[in-house]
């Protein structure tokens, strides 16, 4: 994994990281998967699928890149392109992956917005609300790993072997490792 560009603030600089260790477990799974698992419905009503899933995760990181490239400095998370393509084909959605992380990595300072505007649907009205790159960046981390914590059920559901930390948030990754660590033993006159 390539690190992100330099001269990036250290919170964003850990959060690009953040985002791109999930997305390249995300992309880990789609190499192991073929088209007909891929697409397989799942629940109920047959709604859910690996690749919608998938789709819906590339979706939000193409809202944020759309939203802070040129300087428009606007999120919309509501209007996504939707591209059916890329919940057919676990390939062409790899694909996308790779161009998503190359865009994560090559943010730089001189081009990141100060200040985000995020357009959110309620009723009939739009609210904007100001938000930073630091909080979407935070955003779209936990909003991948809870999808891929589902993509993980499904995939178990078909076959799939998973990293253990597969869809697990890094905070509770950290959790893991501080409770797995033995406490340091106090001895007298310590």
């Amino acid at each position: 994994m390539t690190p992100s560009a330099p001269g990036l603030p250290p919170s964003v600089e850990g959060l690009v990281e953040e985002n791109l260790l999930a997305l390249a477990q995300l992309r880990g799974l789609l190499c192991e998967l073929i088209p007909a698992t891929y697409q397989q419905s799942f629940g109920r009503d047959g709604r859910h699928t690996l690749g919608k899933h998938v789709r819906h995760i590339i979706d939000h990181y193409d809202a944020l890149l759309d939203g802070i490239e040129g300087g428009k400095e606007r999120i919309d998370y509501e209007h996504r392109r939707r591209e059916e393509i890329l919940e057919q084909w676990p390939d062409q959605a790899a694909q996308r992956l790779v161009c998503i992380e190359a865009s994560l990595q090559a943010l730089d300072e001189k081009q990141l917005p100060t200040h985000l505007t995020l357009d959110y649907p309620f009723g009939n009205d739009r609210l904007a609300f100001g938000s930073s790159i630091e909080r979407e960046l935070a955003f779209l981390a936990s909003h991948t790993i809870h999808h891929m914590a589902i993509l993980g059920l499904l995939a178990e559901q078909v076959g799939a072997r998973l990293p253990e930390s597969f869809g697990v948030h890094p905070s509770t990754l950290r959790h893991w490792r501080r409770e797995s660590t033995p406490a340091p033993v106090m001895t007298e006159g310590a």
